[in-house]
């Protein structure tokens, strides 16, 4: 089943130098038979799409989160303020619909090898999406301006990269 785990930067440079990762709580979005019967229409590509868009939305928690850490221990080195969602093949899920449509969770950390694909946000998205993850909760909860600051991130495409150009990507940074 393919995937898509929320994460940050700095977890891409854990799964990079250590081989694999788990994500937060196990936590992924996939196109489950939940998701499937919540859209009246749709192809599979589609609501991969969804359930990717789903891994974005979760990543700008976990960004939210980290800048948050940050302010508080003042560190120098900040988190990159970019969504990244991890791609991934693997067998060993729960559907777990009473989360969300498409949540699922991962039985043990995932290996780098499982890895079909990484999406990231490009350079420009950086202060769309340190907005957003300021707002998330609130617009979580309703607040209309809020949900707008989302969309100005989620406006940004994601961009596509294969497992084995990770190191080069991180180098990059």
């Amino acid at each position: 089943m393919r995937v898509y785990l929320p994460a940050t930067i700095g977890m891409l440079r854990q799964l990079v130098s250590d081989g694999k990762f788990m994500p937060v709580s196990g936590t992924g979005f996939a196109l489950t038979p939940a998701l499937r019967e919540s859209y009246t229409s749709g192809s599979t590509d589609e609501l991969e799409y969804a359930a990717l868009m789903d891994a974005a939305r979760a990543s700008l928690r976990l960004i939210g989160a980290a800048l948050g850490d940050e302010q508080e221990s003042a560190d120098a080195d900040a988190e990159l303020p970019r969504r990244v969602v991890v791609s991934v093949d693997v067998e060993d899920v729960t559907l777990r619909p009473d989360l969300d449509h498409a949540v699922v969770r991962l039985g043990g950390p995932v290996a780098l090898d499982d890895v079909a694909a990484v999406h990231v946000d490009a350079p420009e998205a950086e202060p769309a999406v340190r907005a957003a993850a300021a707002e998330i909760d609130a617009a979580d909860l309703g607040d209309a301006d809020a949900e707008f600051v989302l969309g100005e991130a989620e406006d940004h495409e994601l961009a596509w990269y294969a497992s084995q150009e990770l190191p080069f990507l991180l180098e990059l940074m």
